[in-house]
């Protein structure tokens, strides 16, 4: 038989920062699963999100001496995860899809109703949003950045940024009702 000991997630992390690959697999074992649903967020499907996260955690191994401690450990790696969907887009995508402000009348401030729709709908959703609408919805709904910052790290300007979120919000509301009305005539019929 044999014992199973268990490790503080700072016994975790000082074995990270040296490089023993039992603590590197409890670390991946640990948070794997979390940071996949945020890699999944900003994919296209689930083969893009494994590439993210083993890219992410990469990172993660080669850059542990420079978490000091000051905040959450989970959100360090999750910024790294985040940083890391926002680098494969950048890297992949041939163009960003622009959207003239102008083209676009409705208004930014669409909202939606979910309370009907699960996590895991909702995330298949925004998954079949076009890249650059994913991207900068998941940056501001998500992530809490800024349409000046999205604009920056994405290389769009803020108008742009703001009329894609409004488009990707638009999707997903038109993509909610016809989930809700087939729900409807499937519970009618």
């Amino acid at each position: 038989m044999k014992l199973q000991h268990k490790y503080s997630l700072e016994d975790i992390i000082s074995g990270c920062q040296k490089a023993e690959r039992r603590s590197q697999e409890a670390l991946y074992k640990l948070m794997a699963s979390k940071m996949f649903g945020v890699c999944m967020r900003y994919a296209k499907n689930q083969f893009e999100a494994e590439d993210m996260l083993q890219t992410g955690f990469i990172k993660v191994f080669r850059n542990i001496d420079s978490y000091r401690g000051d905040g959450s450990f989970e959100g360090w790696v999750r910024r790294i995860m985040v940083n890391t969907s926002i680098e494969f887009y950048r890297k992949n995508l041939k163009t960003l899809g622009d959207v003239d402000v102008n083209d676009f009348t409705e208004s930014v401030s669409v909202e939606f109703e979910i309370s009907n729709l699960n996590a895991r709908d909702l995330m298949c959703l925004v998954q079949t949003l076009p890249d650059s609408y994913r991207m900068v919805f998941n940056m501001y709904a998500i992530e809490g950045y800024s349409h000046r910052e999205i604009g920056q790290i994405i290389g769009i300007t803020e108008g742009a940024s703001k009329a894609q979120l409004s488009r990707a919000r638009a999707i997903l509301r038109d993509e909610i009702k016809k989930m809700e009305g087939q729900s409807y005539e499937s519970n009618v019929g």
